[in-house]
């Protein structure tokens, strides 16, 4: 099994605590160079519940986001002299160029991408317009991958313990979350300490309404710009490889103390949902789901989703009809002995372990 350093940005390696440095499950569902979200793929996701489509574009995948990268992953990434990387850097510098979403603290999404990513609906993998800046079409990959940011890196399709798994990576994203919102601060205390004193590293709570310039995607007022940026405008690559430089002179022990108490309860969590996901055991008493799709296949076959609409579980149609008689009034074991007394017929363990990963079944 893979560590779960291994599928995050190799910066990261001497800085996370010794948890991050053990084995979790690889995520062999979830499988991105031949996307299992799109039409054709042999994972036969669910094309449609209640008449809307679930499957991806094979031109935009998952990628139908604009990632949010700290300063010193930007830093990194212009750093990175690799062949392999040049398409990447190029568009970073070009974002750069363009001064759109770019601070010293992180290059942001425009404020039109995120209002319509807020306002949209059932636009997540296919809608072309909303596709990552970082996407390489041709190829159906990221430009920027070793140097991708907290969502990209913790998002699945599909998750092989499910909603266990899914709870995983979600506190696992909260905690790089944490962590690249006070490594980013950290560095710009150091450089810009005038960004973070007069508190423009808080959260917008209330976003302004979009401006001009945010609606013809043109760079904001020069002054308001210089205003961020100080001295350090036109020299904003440089800027960024030296938050990567003062990172890496960063120990584990100094990241640490910048999360704080935050960090501490984040990794409790984390190793809570992380061993919950690995073993999840099943309960002693079950119910059939009520708020489950059910979605009948042209094989008779059903398809059953619930704790994601892109993660689904087929059975045989005459097996759909033994769910039913998991009411949560009896005992996982004392409704098996009926099913195989009444109607010879069988759930395994394996099986039942399944449906309560993927919530069709739920604890009482």
């Amino acid at each position: 099994m893979p560590r779960l350093l291994d599928s995050l940005p190799e910066l990261y390696r001497e800085l996370l605590p010794g948890f991050f440095r053990q084995d979790v499950p690889e995520e062999t569902k979830a499988t991105c160079s031949n996307c299992a979200m799109c039409e054709g793929s042999a994972q036969g996701s669910v094309e449609a519940v209640d008449g809307v489509s679930r499957l991806f574009r094979p031109d935009t995948k998952c990628c139908t986001y604009f990632p949010r990268l700290p300063n010193y992953l930007v830093g990194a990434l212009l750093s990175d002299e690799r062949p392999e990387l040049s398409e990447g850097r190029s568009r970073m510098e070009a974002r750069i160029a363009a001064r759109i979403g770019v601070t010293p603290q992180w290059v942001k999404p425009p404020a039109k991408f995120n209002f319509l990513y807020k306002n949209g609906t059932q636009f997540f993998g296919r809608a072309a317009s909303l596709r990552c800046p970082y996407y390489a079409q041709q190829s159906g990959g990221c430009t920027i991958w070793p140097y991708r940011e907290a969502v990209c890196s913790t998002f699945f399709c599909k998750y092989v313990a499910g909603a266990d798994g899914r709870r995983f990576y979600m506190s696992l994203k909260t905690y790089l979350t944490l962590t690249e919102i006070q490594l980013s601060r950290w560095t710009t205390l150091q450089l810009l300490p005038d960004y973070i004193l007069s508190g423009k590293d808080r959260p917008e709570l209330h976003p302004s309404p979009l401006a001009v310039e945010d609606l013809d995607d043109a760079p904001p007022p020069a002054r308001a710009y210089a205003d961020l940026w100080k001295g350090y405008v036109g020299l904003e690559v440089d800027y960024y490889r030296e938050c990567h430089r003062l990172v890496r002179g960063l120990d584990a022990a100094g990241l640490d103390k910048l999360l704080g108490l935050d960090g501490l309860i984040e990794l409790k969590g984390l190793e809570a949902h992380l061993g919950t996901a690995v073993s999840s055991q099943l309960p002693r008493t079950l119910k059939f789901n009520a708020d489950a799709t059910v979605q009948w296949m042209p094989d008779g076959s059903v398809a059953l989703g619930a704790y994601s609409d892109f993660d689904a579980v087929a059975l045989p149609g005459e097996a759909y009809g033994l769910l039913v008689e998991f009411t949560g009034r009896q005992s996982v074991e004392a409704v098996r002995h009926h099913l195989r007394e009444h109607k010879q017929a069988d759930l395994s363990e394996d099986v039942l372990l399944e449906l309560y990963r993927h919530r069709i079944l739920v604890e009482v």
